[in-house]
């Protein structure tokens, strides 16, 4: 009896071991002298995604964590002219649905059943980023490096994009493009971006926007929240910039007084003009919450 007792307790000891032990995955891509662009399609049901720019001369590089054996990614590239195509697919097909990805947000503490990714660009290519998101964190550091076209989905995810060494986007982006069902979106440094077009929408929760530095091309950004709060940092007044609120009597508003009014719900700064080569026009849309502009 007593053997037995000890041979389900090494078991039960084992198997716990099992349950959090990590398995490590790396996928590279290998430089090439033909190679000028990265398209890379990203897809992860649960994550912790780190995306940086890198020394190695490598186009992509990924470094994964994963606490689950049986649920391992699968990963694919090509190359045809100077384009890379390369995906990588983590899906768990036990929990893809939504309502189970947003119960494991509310319920599950934090980090608990996340894997990790280190994703590491070159800043000698240009890139189209396509990621799909199912719950989790991701943090995009994209000082230096030269994205073409940004585009980020999430069923509940918590978006931080910003340039830690403050240094700008090497290429003019046509897009970013950020879509959440719940969670929050903090862009900062947003003048690095030099993208032509931002739109970050939010069903619920948090979207903070920082321009406080103004933008070096002509900008069109939509920040759209059903049920939530939206916050924007405007550059000086100086600045050429047009506001239009999309609100409702269940949204909260708050402007700074140096804004003129031009139309109904349409405000523009003392440096407004109209065709400035380098106007931020935003379109602020909140159904239920607040929106804090300063």
């Amino acid at each position: 009896m007593l053997h037995k007792l000890c041979c389900l307790l090494m078991l039960t000891a084992w198997t716990g071991i099992l349950a959090h032990a990590q398995f490590v995955k790396e996928y590279k891509i290998s430089e090439s002298p033909e190679v000028e662009r990265v398209a890379l399609h990203f897809s992860s049901y649960n994550s912790l995604t780190k995306v940086k720019g890198s020394t190695s001369p490598a186009p992509v590089y990924i470094h994964g964590h994963l606490l689950k054996s049986t649920i391992l990614p699968e990963f694919r590239s090509s190359i045809a002219k100077d384009v890379v195509d390369a995906t990588l697919v983590h899906k768990n097909i036990e929990t893809d649905n939504l309502g189970r990805t947003i119960a494991s947000k509310l319920f599950l503490s934090e980090n608990e059943e996340n894997h990790t990714w280190d994703i590491q660009l070159a800043d000698d290519y240009s890139y189209l980023l396509d990621f799909n998101l199912g719950m989790g964190n991701a943090d995009f550091d994209l000082s230096q490096l030269s994205i073409s076209k940004m585009k980020v989905k999430s069923a509940s995810a918590d978006i931080s994009i910003h340039y830690g060494a403050l240094r700008t986007n090497q290429v003019a982006m046509d897009t970013l493009l950020v879509t959440l069902n719940m969670g929050k979106v903090d862009l900062q440094q947003a003048n690095f971006l030099q993208s032509k077009k931002v739109i970050i929408e939010v069903n619920y929760g948090e979207i903070s926007l920082n321009f406080s530095e103004g933008a070096p091309v002509k900008s069109q950004i939509l920040a759209a929240v059903a049920g939530g709060s939206l916050y924007l940092k405007l550059p000086p007044e100086s600045t050429p910039m047009r506001i239009q609120l999309k609100t409702t009597p269940l949204c909260r508003t708050v402007l700074p007084d140096y804004l003129r009014a031009v139309g109904e719900d349409i405000f523009v700064s003392k440096g407004y003009v109209a065709n400035h080569p380098a106007l931020l026009d935003f379109v602020l849309d909140v159904g239920v919450g607040a929106v804090t502009v300063e």
